[in-house]
């Protein structure tokens, strides 16, 4: 069985973000640029499930400017057999990748697709849900635990929701997107990475692919959160409550 694991290029989550001073995004130039943590999360469990033997090949794919090359090398280094890098300038929407991935899945033919279940940059939490509905396959989002049976053709996805875990018995070929706490990502080895310059990336284009890109979503302005007030310290909670209620309006 073939896992397709798609990996995003994001700021990295450790840099302070700077809104454009034209308010139209976020500051990329000369920023420190790594793989969205959901995504890494997504790729080590490919590379666990083919470890354990269920598995034959894991490809890494990603979308955007030619920089991505640079995060699906870390992918290889990771452990990823091979890279498929399908090039596209301007900012991409969910529904677009998603259409991206079900032409590459036309193309590769996977059992299975893991997704982190949403980037650190626009937290959307969409492509892993479009691409099972336009494939029509089932799905297995915010994922904390997966088992594969083989013979049955079957995952078993633990997940996470508001009232506690909720398990589900999905066919495969599926889609799973991948929360915190389902594993903690390797590191790449030196070695490996240096494995990695040799391994291959096949590019495609949109066009290629069949795919129209085009901006279903607008986005008007981006601004910086309000700066939190300083904390006071109360005397009593008699003055708590008048503050919750007065001032705060929560009570």
């Amino acid at each position: 069985m073939k896992i397709m694991v798609a990996i995003k290029r994001v700021v990295d989550y450790a840099v302070k973000i700077r809104v454009k001073s034209d308010r139209t995004g976020v500051e990329t130039n000369n920023v420190k640029m790594s793989m969205n943590p959901f995504c890494e999360i997504a790729l080590e469990e490919a590379l666990r499930i083919k470890e354990s033997g269920l598995a034959s090949e894991v490809v890494a794919v990603s979308m955007g400017p030619a920089q991505c090359v640079d995060t699906l090398r870390t992918g290889l280094a990771m452990g990823a057999d091979r890279g498929v890098h399908v090039e596209a300038a301007g900012q991409l929407y969910p529904l677009t990748v998603a259409k991206i991935l079900k032409s590459l899945v036309e193309v590769e033919k996977p059992g299975l697709i893991i997704l982190g279940k949403q980037a650190i940059d626009d937290d959307c939490n969409q492509t892993g849900q479009m691409v099972a509905g336009l494939l029509s396959w089932p799905q297995g989002t915010f994922a904390s635990k997966v088992v594969l049976d083989k013979e049955k053709q079957l995952a078993t996805v633990e997940r996470e929701v508001d009232g506690g875990l909720e398990t589900v018995e999905l066919d495969l070929p599926a889609v799973i997107t991948t929360d915190l706490r389902l594993n903690q990502p390797r590191y790449a080895t030196l070695p490996n990475i240096m494995k990695a310059k040799s391994k291959p990336i096949k590019k495609y284009t949109p066009q290629e692919l069949n795919v129209d890109v085009k901006s279903d979503l607008e986005v008007i302005q981006v601004t910086e959160p309000p700066k939190r007030k300083a904390g006071v310290i109360l005397s009593s909670v008699e003055e708590l409550i008048d503050k919750l209620k007065n001032e705060a309006r929560v009570i």
